[in-house]
């Protein structure tokens, strides 16, 4: 959009400015030569009262009176006069013009001859001058369009980004954006209504999560005392039969809580998420302090080549269990150098987050069905992957595996505009640390 704005004002102030520049530069040139050819003709007209008063009197005309009239130190252009008396008598004054010139003839009552010229290049250089006044103007009006055009381009378009940005904040869950008044009545009117809907959606969601907690306490409470019930009963028969049915139907109790669970957690997962503008390099060193000494006792290295000022819209807590899966997955099955980095993804602001190693990479049989839920090989429970291409998902990202040798996890996640302050659209997500609780989920990769 803004580029959009700068270019209509532009092209708008160079439409104005050919439209009243072209006119004025003709119009001020052909002025300028109308005024100077009249001055030449007053000379002529002024210089011939003057013989012809000294002529009637039988006074002599002088070369001293022929340059009062020369110009050029008043302003207007110089001249050469001459002036021939009825007798044949030749008086001249000023340099003789070469070249073409504007002269003025005038003839007194008693015969004399008065010749006033101006040379043509003179003039030409006059009407120049005011035709390069002209394009100069011009040109000054055309910055002053441009400078203009990217104050109303910056004004118009950084109220609209900010508004994304809170638009992606609605969208990811952050249910209460911040909106600050634009001063556009247009704009301010869609942030209001912007802030009306997260308020509908945060009433929404506080309603669905207060049924999600009802509903996870209604039924777990008597499942629990389902389960308690039929171990009772399993404890106190000594029929064979009674307790073959206690152990099926406790079963059954136990594949129901779980289900229970597995519904609400996708359910709360759904709702709406808490993604924030999180600086990625506070998210890595996090992690690479808390994995670095199993590395070295590994006699491995772990290396980041994140730049500081990358900030992407994701949990943190969801990101740093990301990364720390990715990272155990890399020691646990991987070899070498374990390299973590960030690129940017496409036109936009998204972002691509690495994790490579120099292992041998992933098997061709395992590798299209990775991330599938208790897919293994054979030494994780095959969860781990899965558990975190779900967690990137609910922040509107994905987790892919890039390239199978040497192996490249990626993950796509939304960026935020580097010419915006993340700290001013977004609020600064904090940093969870995961240590203290070793993670007990482990995907497979080879």
């Amino acid at each position: 959009m803004r580029r959009r704005v700068l270019q209509a004002t532009v092209a708008a102030v160079t439409v104005a400015v050919l439209l009243l520049g072209i006119p004025l530069a003709i119009f001020s040139s052909q002025l300028i030569r109308d005024a100077e050819l009249r001055n030449r003709d007053d000379r002529a007209a002024n210089l011939a009262r003057q013989v012809e008063s000294r002529i009637s009197s039988d006074r002599e005309v002088t070369e001293e009176l022929l340059e009062l009239y020369l110009g050029g130190d008043d302003g207007s252009l110089p001249a050469s006069v001459s002036v021939v008396t009825a007798d044949g008598t030749r008086v001249r004054a000023g340099e003789p013009i070469e070249g073409r010139a504007y002269p003025a003839v005038v003839r007194t009552d008693s015969g004399a001859v008065v010749l006033v010229s101006i040379s043509y290049w003179d003039v030409v250089w006059r009407t120049t001058q005011a035709v390069l006044l002209v394009l100069v103007t011009s040109l000054g009006a055309v910055l002053a369009g441009v400078a203009m055009a990217l104050w109303q381009a910056r004004r118009l378009a950084a109220p609209l980004v900010y508004l994304a940005a809170s638009a992606e904040q609605l969208g990811s869950g952050q249910v209460r954006p911040r909106l600050e008044p634009s001063g556009v009545e247009e704009i301010d009117l869609v942030a209001a209504e912007l802030a009306r809907s997260a308020d509908r959606m945060a009433g929404r969601l506080a309603a669905e999560r207060q049924f999600a907690a009802d509903a996870s306490h209604q039924l777990r409470t008597p499942l629990t005392a389902l389960s308690m019930r039929l171990e009772e009963i399993s404890l106190a028969t000594d029929k064979d039969e009674v307790r073959e049915e206690a152990r099926i139907s406790l079963e059954q109790v136990e594949r129901l809580v779980t289900v229970v669970d597995d519904l609400l957690t996708r359910s709360r997962r759904a709702s709406g998420g808490t993604t924030e503008a999180v600086h990625l390099l506070d998210v890595v060193h996090q992690q690479e302090e808390e994995w670095l000494p199993s590395y070295r006792s590994a006699g491995r290295t772990l290396e980041v080549e994140v730049p500081d000022d990358v900030a992407v819209l994701a949990t943190p807590g969801a990101l740093a269990q990301v990364l720390a899966t990715l990272i155990e997955n890399s020691l646990r099955h991987g070899g070498g150098t374990t390299t973590i980095r960030s690129r940017g993804s496409g036109p936009g602001a998204a972002m691509v987050i690495e994790v490579t190693d120099e292992g041998p990479g992933v098997p061709d049989d395992l590798a299209p069905r990775i991330f599938e839920r208790e897919v293994t090989s054979g030494a994780g429970t095959g969860l781990g992957l899965a558990l975190a291409r779900d967690l990137v998902a609910a922040d509107g990202g994905r987790l892919e595996l890039a390239q199978r040798r040497p192996p490249v996890f990626a993950i796509f996640l939304s960026g935020v505009p580097r010419t915006l302050d993340p700290d001013l659209v977004l609020p600064r997500g904090a940093t969870l640390s995961l240590r203290g609780r070793r993670r007990r989920i482990r995907g497979p990769r080879r």
